[in-house]
């Protein structure tokens, strides 16, 4: 995952694919970024312009935001989001972590049916499984309630992204550690077991959190299944209150808030567990090193 220069600094993924830029480079960057933000201010100036144009600034858009009753509505949407999402999030968790066992398991026939699985499950779009679920599933006389409707079919839809996830996380611990284990008398089980899982692990739980971040969006079709997630629950501030704009402009914010609070949540546990993520450039100068992310897309 790195390396040391001749200088005992350590090297990202990105030190690796980008080269530094030089001091033309730098200066056209920052040139660039003075205009982009110059343009994006533009933008959001027309933006509240058009929102005043149209009224809808208009105080009765966004006056029953101060009513604690609002706020109390919506949170009980967005516990019934995090719920539903840390309930798909595990079983997918449990589900990939199968299916990468199955597929790395020696074992020709179950690797292939792992694979099948998996590719099936990446490909298919998680709102037609909950359609399957909603529509197909009940036809056979199984009756499940909203929230598992909603929460299986995400899961599936995860477990095949999570199953990669873990795969790229074991082919990344070093051969020569099985080879050594082998020659030594362990069985391939054990070693995977007790060598290869505890490191691929390590490497791959900053993934594992962000992936959380699409299983939470995920949930945003809930009103497929009628299940009361906090989108659900501004659909029905929109009804009551005739407040569109403002209503998905408060909820566009809290998921982005939510999703960007699981961002930081997967740099922190990476850090802490020592994991090498795709980093900032090493550099001395620290506005340097804020364009440089600027320019490299971080």
């Amino acid at each position: 995952m790195s390396a040391m220069t001749s200088t005992s600094r350590p090297v990202s993924i990105r030190d690796a694919l980008y080269e530094a830029p030089g001091p033309k480079t730098l200066a056209k960057i920052r040139v660039g970024t003075a205009v982009t933000a110059v343009l994006v201010a533009l933008l959001l100036g027309f933006v509240v312009y058009q929102f005043w144009a149209t009224g809808q600034l208009s105080p009765r858009y966004w006056m029953f935001f101060t009513q604690l009753s609002t706020w109390s509505y919506l949170l009980a949407g967005l516990r019934g989001t995090l719920t539903v999402a840390l309930t798909a999030g595990g079983i997918a968790l449990v589900l990939g972590l199968a299916l990468m066992l199955g597929r790395t398991s020696g074992i020709r026939v179950l690797e292939a049916a792992c694979r099948v699985v998996t590719d099936f499950f990446r490909g298919v779009p998680s709102l037609l499984l909950i359609y399957f679920f909603f529509l197909v599933v009940p036809q056979y006389g199984i009756r499940m309630s909203s929230f598992w409707m909603l929460a299986l079919p995400v899961a599936l839809a995860a477990s095949g992204v999570l199953a990669e996830v873990f795969r790229a996380g074991v082919n990344a611990v070093p051969r020569g550690q099985t080879e050594a284990a082998l020659a030594l008398g362990m069985s391939p089980f054990r070693v995977k077991l007790k060598i290869v899982l505890p490191q691929a692990i390590r490497y791959v739980i900053p993934s594992l959190i962000s992936q959380l971040v699409v299983v939470v969006k995920d949930t945003t079709v809930a009103y497929v299944v009628s299940y009361p997630d906090m989108l659900q629950n501004a659909r029905v501030l929109i009804t009551n209150y005739d407040a569109l704009v403002s209503t998905y402009l408060v909820v566009a914010v809290i998921y982005i808030l939510l999703n960007y609070a699981i961002n930081q949540l997967s740099v922190y546990v990476a850090r802490r567990s020592g994991t090498r993520v795709v980093s900032r450039y090493f550099l001395q100068n620290e506005a340097d090193r804020l364009w440089v992310s600027i320019y490299a897309g971080f």
